[in-house]
C-alpha cells in the first residue's frame, strides 16, 4: 500500500504530530508533500525515514505552479491513496489528483481535524470545502464534534469515519525524576503546585480567560507552552515558555493540566498526552474533550471563568483526588486511544478503500453519535 499525504505545513501542531506518527510507522508506504516552506517538524520526519516533498508555496503567486508540481508528483509516484490534511491540504490534494489524470486509479481521502472554527476567519474555506466534499472517497474526522459541525456547514461526503488521535504512551508517562530536574531548571520548588497549558497563542485557545482564572487561585504556578506564549502578558505565578520540544518532560514536571479553549478543538492531542502522563485534567466542553476524558477529569463550560477558576482551585487543594484522576486518565488512554489503535483504524479504512468495500458512513468508534 502506498499513500501520499498532502499537508499545509509541518509546523508543531496536532495534525502534523499525528501525521508523523502515522507515516513514521511505515515510512516505506507513506510519503508527504508539504505546501508551505519552513522548518517545523521536517527534521523529525526525516529522522523517521519519511520522504518529504517540498512544493514551496510561499504565497498566492506560487499556488498554481505548486499545484502542477503536486500533480506531476502524483503521476510519478502513482500512489494508491492520496490523503489531504487540513483544509488547504484537502483542497490541493483534490485538485492535483484531478490534474494528474489518475483519479480513477487512486483513492482520495480528506482529514478534517477541527470542529467549530471561527466563522469570520474560515467561512470561505467552509463553503469551498462543503462544495468539494462530494469528491473524496472518504472524509476522516478526529472528533465526533468535528463531523457534526462540518455536516452542519454543508459537508456531504460519499463516506465518513471517525479516527481518534493515537497517543504515544511510551513517550508520555509519569517520570518523577525528569519532572524534578526540569522544575529545578525552571526554579520551581518541588512542593509547588504546578498546572500546565499547551497551545499556541491564538484566540481559540482562550489564554486571557485562563490567565484570569489562574490569577485568583492562590499558590498555583502555570506553565504556558506553545508558539507565541512567550509574548503573553506576565503575571505572578506564570512561566512563559514559548515553543518547546520537551513536552513530555514539562508534563512530568506538572501536577495538573488545563485546556481552556473557547472553540475549534477536535480531539486535543495536548489533552491526550496529559492524560497519558497521568495528570488530572480540566477541560472546557469543546470538541470531543468530554468524550476523551470519559469521566476521568473535570469538564467546565467554555468561556466560564468562574467555573474554570473553581475547578483549578478544587484540584490544586486535593492531591489525593489528583492522583486518582490521573491514574484513571492514563488507563483510559491506554485502553482506547493509543497509536496502535489509530494505526489499526487507518489500515482498515485504507484496505476497504483499495478493495472497494467501504460503505457509506461505516461503523465508527464506540460512543460516537
Amino acid at each position: 500500500m502506498e499513500v501520499l499525504h498532502v499537508i499545509t505545513g509541518l509546523e508543531r501542531g496536532g495534525a502534523e504530530g499525528v501525521l508523523l506518527r502515522l507515516a513514521g510507522s511505515a515510512p516505506g508506504q507513506h510519503e508527504v508533500a508539504v505546501l508551505r516552506p519552513g522548518i517545523g517538524l521536517r527534521g523529525h520526519f526525516h529522522a523517521a525515514g519519511v520522504k518529504v516533498h517540498e512544493l514551496a508555496i510561499g504565497g498566492a503567486a506560487q499556488a498554481l505552479p505548486g499545484l502542477w508540481r503536486l500533480a506531476r508528483l502524483i503521476r510519478q509516484l502513482r500512489p494508491q491513496i492520496v490523503q489531504g490534511w487540513l483544509y488547504h491540504g484537502d483542497l490541493f490534494a483534490t485538485a492535483a489528483l484531478a490534474l494528474s489524470r489518475r483519479r480513477k486509479a487512486t483513492r482520495l481521502v480528506w482529514s478534517v481535524r477541527a470542529s467549530d472554527m471561527d466563522a469570520a476567519r474560515y467561512a470561505r474555506l467552509h463553503r469551498i470545502g462543503a462544495w468539494a466534499s462530494r469528491f473524496p472517497d472518504l472524509v476522516t474526522y478526529n472528533s465526533a464534534a468535528g463531523r457534526r459541525f462540518h455536516e452542519r456547514v454543508g459537508y456531504r461526503p460519499r463516506a465518513s469515519a471517525l479516527v481518534d488521535n493515537g497517543i504515544d504512551i511510551s513517550r508520555f508517562h509519569q517520570d518523577p525524576e525528569v519532572g524534578s530536574r526540569l522544575r529545578a531548571t525552571l526554579q520551581i520548588p518541588d512542593e509547588a503546585t504546578v498546572a500546565i497549558a499547551l497551545g499556541r497563542n491564538d484566540p481559540m485557545k482562550n489564554w486571557p480567560g485562563l490567565l484570569a482564572a489562574v490569577r485568583d487561585v492562590p499558590g498555583l504556578t502555570l506553565l504556558a507552552a506553545g508558539t507565541g506564549t512567550e509574548a503573553l502578558p506576565n503575571q505572578p505565578g506564570l512561566v512563559r515558555l514559548g515553543a518547546r520540544d520537551d513536552v513530555a518532560a514539562l508534563l512530568a514536571a506538572s501536577d495538573l493540566f488545563v485546556l481552556a479553549s473557547s472553540h475549534g478543538e477536535g480531539f486535543s492531542n495536548a489533552l491526550g498526552e496529559a492524560m497519558a502522563s497521568a495528570l488530572p485534567c480540566i477541560a472546557t466542553d469543546v470538541g470531543d474533550a468530554a468524550r476523551v476524558l470519559g469521566g476521568t477529569g473535570l469538564v467546565v463550560p467554555p468561556g466560564d471563568a468562574s467555573a474554570l477558576r473553581a475547578a483549578l482551585a478544587a484540584l490544586s487543594a486535593d492531591p489525593a483526588r489528583r492522583r486518582a484522576l490521573g491514574s484513571a486518565a492514563r488507563d483510559r488512554i491506554a485502553t482506547h486511544f493509543t497509536v496502535q489503535h489509530m494505526l489499526d483504524r487507518f489500515d482498515a479504512l485504507y484496505a476497504d478503500l483499495i478493495t472497494h468495500t467501504l460503505h457509506l458512513r461505516p461503523p465508527v468508534h464506540p460512543g460516537d453519535p
